[in-house]
């Protein structure tokens, strides 16, 4: 949600700056009114535009990813339920955000019943345009809607002036453009391009009924009737008054410029540009993100769990990335509720969609091994992208086609898979009980304290393939610092001889991936 707060004011930043540098000068008023009406709203719209075509291909590898290996689980245990309970539990910058809204929306309630009191406390005269709200001992002048409201104190040969100018406002509703911005300081009260644009807009609208009015006199005159009185300011947002003092200077200058050429559109075309850049940015930024869907569900990306059927047994491990979705890649149908694509909120769907097209692209030029895709949603509300394998299609593929850029395969690629000592066949959970066993047994857990690592929680992930002597090769580990990185290495290399894996009676490499966590004091 922050992220996107931030493309949002990022961009009316641009927006506003395009209009002051290139388009405030010119006299094209009511183009300018749109502009400033419609670039707000655009620039809450670009950030949730995402163009497949801009957005990075990842290569299809599976891998199989054992589950975690946690070292001094209670101490994490402890430490996660702690940081859950006492930080988590209250929002402090959501109850900002509400405290926030509510405050502007009285605000605005009381501004409106301001409003609201002058038509019911002074005398009323109706129109056959407008009506006209005459408000004794006072120099104001503004309108609201089709109320005018006049100052009886200001001279009669103004007063007719004054009218004909706060009748365009009333005429080309210009009130809906201030109240449009109210709503939007409400929802976005901590943005301050939001009250930029409204001073923007408000000028724009002095500029128009200015230029409506000066027709019917010359210039001159129009400005000496501006200066000849300093009119009271009503201290309201969103209504248009006659005089406002740090208006005047610019509507002189304004009126007294020459018309702008019609060559001089073409700068509105620079908007082609800083659209598609701004497009390109949303649609590439990676960052995550949260925002609440139309059922007020909070989606927030986590460590990805993935489900692997081997044999009729479901194995659970966990990925190396943050994702909305899980996924499953299996023959059977998986545990959960099947749901449609119009189950997903907007982040789900990004993900599916990416997914989805590498999936299509595949499957017409026939290298999937995949039949269909569908979605399963978990008790824990947490939905499965769930990938269906065609046993049809694997008996027919050669196993070169299922090779790992490194040259090994996952375990779901091998006929027979390496076996641990004291474990069956394909038993992955034996496998990764002897494995939990051997680097619970060896790591060495006071390396950890003087490395200069912050205390809390640490990750970290190490991918390792059996070769085909039943030995460990082609160690990569990620770990916080290279005193772990050494010692998990030696951890792995110091595993026993397995028995190898084959394909077609082939020895084979297979790869697998071990993600584990530790407690540092």
């Amino acid at each position: 949600m922050i992220h996107y707060i931030l493309q949002v004011i990022l961009f009316q930043v641009l927006f506003l700056a395009v209009y002051d540098f290139f388009l405030s000068k010119e006299t094209f008023f009511t183009k300018n009114r749109w502009y400033l009406l419609s670039t707000p709203l655009l620039s809450f719209l670009i950030p949730l535009i995402k163009i497949p075509s801009f957005q990075k291909a990842v290569s299809e590898e599976f891998i199989v990813v054992l589950p975690e290996i946690v070292l001094s689980p209670e101490k994490t245990i402890q430490r996660t339920f702690h940081e859950t309970t006492i930080v988590d539990s209250v929002n402090y910058v959501t109850i900002l955000f509400w405290v926030g809204v509510a405050f502007f929306s009285l605000l605005f309630l009381f501004k409106f019943l301001r409003i609201f009191s002058l038509t019911k406390k002074h005398e009323i005269i109706k129109k056959s345009k407008f009506i006209l709200i005459l408000i004794p001992n006072q120099t104001k002048a503004f309108s609201f809607f089709n109320y005018i409201f006049l100052g009886k104190e200001i001279p009669e040969t103004q007063q007719e002036k004054i009218i004909q100018h706060e009748m365009v406002h009333s005429q080309q509703k210009h009130s809906l453009d201030l109240f449009y911005f109210e709503f939007l300081k409400i929802s976005m009260w901590f943005n301050p391009m939001i009250y930029l644009y409204q001073k923007r807009i408000s000028l724009v609208h002095e500029y128009i009924s200015d230029a409506i009015v000066a027709k019917s006199e010359t210039k001159e005159t129009y400005i000496n009737s501006l200066l000849s009185h300093f009119f009271q300011v009503e201290n309201i947002s969103f209504v248009n008054q006659f005089y406002k003092p740090s208006y005047l200077k610019k509507r002189i200058m304004m009126i007294t410029k020459k018309q702008s050429r019609k060559m001089n559109q073409l700068k509105y075309l620079v908007m082609i540009p800083v659209l598609l850049s701004m497009l390109f940015y949303s649609a590439c930024s990676d960052n995550e993100r949260t925002t609440k869907d139309l059922q007020g569900y909070i989606p927030e990306k986590s460590t990805q769990i993935v489900y692997y059927e081997i044999d009729g047994k479901v194995i659970k491990g966990r990925g190396d990335k943050k994702t909305y979705l899980d996924s499953y890649i299996g023959v059977n149908i998986p545990e959960g509720i099947e749901v449609s694509y119009d189950d997903l909120n907007n982040f789900e769907r990004e993900e599916f969609d990416v997914i989805f097209n590498r999936f299509k692209q595949r499957e017409s030029s026939n290298r999937t091994n995949f039949k269909s895709l569908k979605i399963y949603q978990k008790k824990n509300g947490r939905k499965t992208l769930a990938a269906f394998l065609d046993l049809d299609k694997m008996s027919s593929f050669k196993t070169e086609k299922k090779m790992l850029s490194d040259g090994s395969f996952s375990v779901l690629d091998v006929q027979k898979t390496p076996v641990f000592p004291g474990c069956k066949e394909r038993d992955l959970d034996c496998f990764f009980k002897k494995l939990d066993e051997h680097f619970k047994k060896n790591f060495n857990t006071n390396i950890t304290k003087n490395l200069g690592l912050s205390s809390g929680i640490k990750k970290a992930f190490v991918s390792f393939n059996i070769d085909t002597n039943g030995k460990v090769a082609d160690i990569n580990v990620k770990a916080p610092h290279e005193i772990i990185k050494k010692e998990v290495e030696q951890i792995i290399n110091s595993l026993p001889k397995m028995t190898i894996g084959e394909n077609d009676g082939t020895p084979v490499k297979v790869k697998y991936t071990l993600p584990f966590s530790f407690y540092v004091e």
